[in-house]
Formats: C-alpha cells, sequence, structure tokens
C-alpha cells in the first residue's frame, strides 16, 4: 500500500477506472452475444441488436479499451452473420 498521498489517490482512480472499464467491456461483449443468438433463433430484432453491438464496438473503441481494428473486425464479422 502505498504511503505518498498522490499515490494513494492514483490508486483509488485506477480502480474506479478499472472497474469502469470491466463493465464497459462486459456490456459490449454482452451485447455481441445478444446480436449473435438472435441470429442464431433467426429472430425478428436482429437489425436492433447489430446496431447495439456496432454502437458498444465502437465507444470501446473510442475509449481504448479495444483497439480500433478489432472493433472493424468484429463489426465486419457481426454484418457477415446478419446477411448469411
Amino acid at each position: 500500500m502505498p504511503n505518498i498521498k498522490s499515490a494513494i489517490k492514483r490508486t483509488k482512480t485506477n480502480a474506479a477506472r478499472n472497474e469502469a472499464n470491466i463493465q464497459q467491456k462486459s456490456s459490449m461483449r454482452t451485447a455481441i452475444k445478444r446480436f449473435e443468438t438472435a441470429v442464431q433463433n433467426d429472430s425478428d430484432n436482429k437489425t436492433e441488436l447489430l446496431s447495439s453491438a456496432v454502437k458498444q464496438l465502437d465507444k470501446a473503441a473510442q475509449k481504448g479499451l479495444i483497439h480500433k481494428n478489432n472493433a472493424d473486425r468484429q463489426k465486419s464479422r457481426l454484418m457477415k452473420k446478419l446477411n448469411a
């Protein structure tokens, strides 16, 4: 545990940001999984779930949680699944 006041503050902010990042990544993965299950079940709301998943991927890439190319690749794969 740090003794310096600024190091203590930094530890707290790192923990808070880590928690926020975990929540963001989790919601992104959940949106992707919801879309994939909708495609498997041939649901009516596939396009809505796709736009939600794309939005989550773009937000994660913008915040630096995943690389921009990774987000683009995943979006491309989701589009292929929709059109298949």
